[in-house]
């Protein structure tokens, strides 16, 4: 996605206005550039291609075993009040004949956080694709999150932690694989 930088600070120039401040004080001047630059960041995902981001780093391997990542911090914002939430998700698959490079996981994940979202989406997406990418014969992903729009905000529950899973072929299936996994990432 080719993004116009002007136009997204034109925008926030125009929200400063319209939520009483001026855009032209010292302490303002430079922030509808710096917005712009940050949305572009915490929103690279819709950018990032898929394939690119595991780059060929899928391993032919005799291992049927599981590998997990857990406490992948994670950050995106959530769509419904473009707030942050963020946390640990963690990641796991039962090998079928095939490995991911490590850090790939993370890439995985961050390309689809890097987007407005929700975190039930979220946590489905990674899974989805972290099978999609190796095979595998079954994916768990749980992630553990504080979403500010909850917190600053609204209901302002301060300790509040929003849990999701997505298991996906034998981690479904099989309730003993799924609880190998479960208890892993406590």
């Amino acid at each position: 996605m080719n993004r116009d930088l002007s136009k997204t600070e034109s925008l926030i120039r125009e929200l400063l206005v319209e939520l009483g401040e001026d855009p032209d004080r010292e302490g303002l001047a430079k922030t509808p550039a710096r917005v712009a630059r940050a949305l572009e960041f915490l929103t690279s995902g819709y950018s990032k291609d898929l394939a690119g981001e595991i780059n060929g780093a899928v391993f032919e391997t005799g291992s049927n075993d599981m590998a997990i990542v857990r406490d992948i911090e994670v950050y995106s914002l959530c769509e419904h009040h473009m707030l942050p939430f963020f946390g640990r998700c963690h990641i796991g698959y039962v090998a079928n004949g095939k490995v991911l490079g490590v850090s790939k996981l993370a890439r995985i994940m961050d390309v689809f956080a890097r987007r407005l979202q929700i975190q039930e989406r979220l946590t489905r997406q990674i899974a989805e694709a972290v099978r999609d990418a190796t095979g595998a014969d079954g994916v768990g992903v749980v992630m553990e999150c504080r979403h500010l729009c909850m917190m600053m905000r609204g209901v302002e529950k301060q300790n509040s932690v929003m849990t999701t899973s997505s298991v996906l072929g034998s981690f479904r299936r099989n309730a003993a694989t799924r609880a190998e996994f479960m208890n892993l990432v406590k």
